[in-house]
């Protein structure tokens, strides 16, 4: 089969679970769609002597962390740059060669629409990106990590669609652009942190899963991580029309709700992705 033809297939039965998804890596002598997906990657299943996929935790203790082949002095900065979803990590052996591969999970149902793909405070984007301390400040205030009413000096517009944070487009237009300015600036880095990651837990793949629970069929998507970046990160940065920002397809937003309600977080629509093999 050709690689293009394997990159989204409708199987039966559903498997959009990280520890469903290990056990058909882990079958992948008998189990059709981890043969498929083994193929996508590169890997001829007839020179493959073994396959050994593990769930990776949200949290990896330090004590654990030599389980995964990273070493504890890469600890701190493994887990600061980790994707916080569900990830697999796929050990496959050929003859003496040991490859591994990460894989980032998103779940979707059919008539699924957003899911978030980072969540984070501001100061921690301030530590990773390295904005000033003025953009951090307007960032919190439209968090709600710093609310309005007491930030009066740096207002122009008094009324607001909500008083315990602010909207992109209530800034003064020279804050807009520079916000705007600085995401277009760094867009590489911003859309590979988000959906990458950096060192031993970034992800080299992304799967999406979307089930279909009346007809019980799951299609899949497998596609190289850096086809999602280009596709998902390709397009404008710019105000949205609900006040957020829009970096390609990718959303930044407050967070809101509960937990962490006056974090930053970036969302993608996973479904998006389909729409490659079209």
């Amino acid at each position: 089969m050709d690689k293009k033809e394997l990159g989204s297939i409708t199987a039966k039965g559903g498997f959009a679970n990280e520890k469903a998804i290990c056990n058909k890596f882990n079958q992948w002598k008998t189990d059709s769609e981890a043969v498929q997906w083994l193929e996508i990657m590169g890997y001829s299943i007839k020179k493959i002597d073994s396959v050994e996929a593990i769930q990776i935790p949200i949290r990896v203790k330090k004590s654990d962390i030599e389980r995964y082949g990273i070493s504890s002095e890469d600890y701190d900065q493994v887990m600061q740059f980790k994707k916080a979803d569900a990830q697999i990590k796929i050990t496959i052996q050929i003859g003496k060669l040991i490859r591994v591969e990460n894989i980032s999970l998103k779940k979707a149902n059919s008539d699924a629409d957003y899911n978030q793909i980072d969540k984070r405070s501001v100061d921690t984007y301030q530590r990773m990106w390295g904005f000033n301390n003025e953009l951090a400040d307007w960032l919190k205030l439209f968090s709600g990590e710093y609310i309005p009413s007491d930030h009066n000096e740096k207002l122009v517009l008094t009324d607001l669609r909500n008083d315990k944070r602010i909207f992109m487009d209530e800034m003064p237009e020279n804050i807009q652009k520079k916000i705007i300015q600085f995401f277009k600036k760094n867009k590489i880095m911003v859309v590979s942190d988000i959906i990458k990651g950096r060192g031993g837990f970034s992800a080299n793949w992304m799967l999406v899963t979307r089930y279909d629970k009346q007809n019980d069929v799951t299609t899949w998507i497998l596609k190289d991580i850096n086809v999602v970046m280009n596709y998902l990160g390709s397009g404008d940065v710019k105000i949205s029309p609900k006040g957020s920002i829009s970096i390609g397809r990718i959303t930044l937003q407050r967070k809101g709700g509960t937990p962490d309600p006056t974090k930053l977080q970036f969302k993608i629509k996973p479904c998006e992705l389909f729409n490659l093999d079209v």
